[in-house]
């Protein structure tokens, strides 16, 4: 992050040219790219820059319903394709992505603000990857072990967010596509694009019409298609706050759901572990995508006699992160997703100083156009505080310590969320001690935030319910 360091890299700017954004979208409606039926249109911003890059339509009840009924009309000749067959397109699909992964990852950097580092090598090869697994299920559904002959829900509704909008793409399509379901997607109002590119990759492939469908705009779209009747299945990733409001939406109706919601992830760090690669899961586990992750390990809790050792190392590694240009290969921490995100962050990092948190931010220069916000973390926070209970999606580290493993398992486990957990230590009985009793859906051992298409994911309690990924993400498209 400084600028004095005689041994700093040059820049080495990804090219911006390999993508070409047009000027305004559609909305890609049985397997053409149409009009809205209003004249109401959103713009989406370079969070890095604040400059427009497209825009695109508000999608409305109207457009919606033209949507449904497209899937609905493509369902019958759809899930009555052999699995074989359903399972070739999701290969050619995996197989362009792949083929497009540099273009795809410098669009989404473009309109997500995180690096282009993260983009190409994380978020691009895990989207192509769900669609190779789960082409290779789709003729084999026999043997997933939900019955001799599982049968598709029919259309499913999903609303995805912005911190990964391809690879929830791909979370959320790929199986339903591999089970003989239709889909109806409404990407974020801040992320489109992404999912725009991907309705030309479902032509490229020669998907057929009406299989997938893409309606952009805010959460007025979103409720629009939950609530419509015609939807049998819903899947939603984003806020706690907006999962109860679907829960209630859908309460009284015949649709399955799967919510993956908010986190508040504890990494845990023992006595005897490595204090280096503790420090690069830390560093992973919290400031990964700038902390946008619902998974985050956002909750440090450290093992009181090595504390001062562990954050000294930790502070001397969050000062050698970059921040900057999300398009610069060398680039650690990117944009915040947008000025309401930003300030959202900001507001809650300025609660912690005031219930008396101790604030360290990383020394860092900030850019002077679009939405920033430098590596935070704060010491002397309890479980009282504000920024040790609450989400804040951004890159702010809340330090707690422990004495004993019962203690870090009590405070772990002290939280209206249970999506993720790490725990760090040299010890193997240790860590399946610990882990059997977090009640986290995810918990890692001697690393974070490292995800695979064939293990499942998501959560307990205000975390939602539901998996995702694996053979258990199969069970929310069948009708079992």
């Amino acid at each position: 992050m400084t600028t004095t360091d005689p041994f700093a890299y040059a820049p080495a700017p990804e090219s911006r040219a390999i993508v070409d954004i047009a000027p305004s979208y559609g909305l890609f409606i049985d397997g053409e790219f149409t009009e809205g039926s209003g004249e109401d249109r959103r713009k989406t911003v370079s969070p890095a820059t604040e400059e427009v890059l497209a825009e695109y339509v508000q999608a409305n009840a109207e457009d919606v319903d033209r949507a449904v009924r497209a899937a609905r009309k493509a369902f019958d000749k759809w899930s009555a394709l052999p699995g074989a067959e359903r399972g070739k397109y999701l290969f050619r699909i995996a197989r362009i992505i792949q083929e497009r992964s540099r273009e795809l990852a410098v669009l989404e950097t473009l309109d997500n603000g995180k690096p282009i580092r993260e983009t190409r090598d994380a978020d691009l090869p895990l989207v192509a990857a769900h669609f190779f697994y789960y082409a290779g299920w789709a003729d084999k559904l026999a043997h997933a072990g939900f019955g001799p002959d599982p049968r598709p829900l029919g259309v499913a509704g999903q609303v995805i967010p912005w911190n990964f909008p391809l690879l929830m793409l791909a979370w959320k399509i790929a199986p339903a596509l591999a089970t003989g379901n239709t889909v109806v997607l409404k990407p974020a109002e801040t992320t489109p694009l992404s999912a725009l590119f991907f309705a030309d990759i479902c032509r490229q492939a020669g998907l057929p019409k009406g299989v997938v469908n893409i309606v952009t705009g805010d959460g007025r779209t979103g409720e629009a298609l939950i609530a419509h009747p015609d939807v049998n299945k819903v899947a939603f990733t984003g806020s706690t706050a907006v999962g109860k409001a679907i829960a209630r939406q859908i309460a009284g109706t015949d649709k399955k759901v799967t919510l993956e919601l908010g986190g508040k992830g504890a990494n845990i760090v023992f006595d005897d572990a490595p204090i280096d690669q503790a420090v690069e899961g830390i560093v992973t586990g919290i400031f990964f995508n700038q902390g946008q992750v619902c998974c985050a390990g956002s909750r440090l809790l450290v093992q009181e006699s090595i504390q001062e050792e562990l954050l000294d190392s930790l502070k001397r590694r969050l000062s050698t992160l970059r921040l900057g240009d999300p398009l610069d290969k060398n680039t650690d921490i990117g944009a915040i997703n947008s000025a309401e995100q930003l300030a959202r962050i900001t507001a809650l990092a300025e609660t912690g100083e005031t219930e008396g948190a101790e604030r360290w931010t990383a020394p860092c220069e900030l850019p002077s156009s679009g939405y920033w916000f430098a590596p935070t973390l704060f010491t002397k926070v309890t479980q009282a505080h504000t920024i040790a209970r609450d989400e804040i999606f951004g890159p702010v580290l809340s330090v707690l310590t422990f004495r004993t493993p019962d203690e870090a398992v009590a405070k772990a486990n002290n939280s209206q969320y249970g999506l993720s957990a790490g725990i760090w230590t040299e010890k193997g009985s240790r860590i399946l001690a610990v882990a059997s009793r977090l009640r986290a859906g995810v918990v890692w051992a001697n690393t974070f935030n490292k995800f695979d298409p064939t293990s499942p994911f998501g959560g307990y309690k205000e975390s939602g319910f539901g998996r995702e990924g694996g053979r258990h993400g199969l069970e929310a498209y069948l009708d079992v």
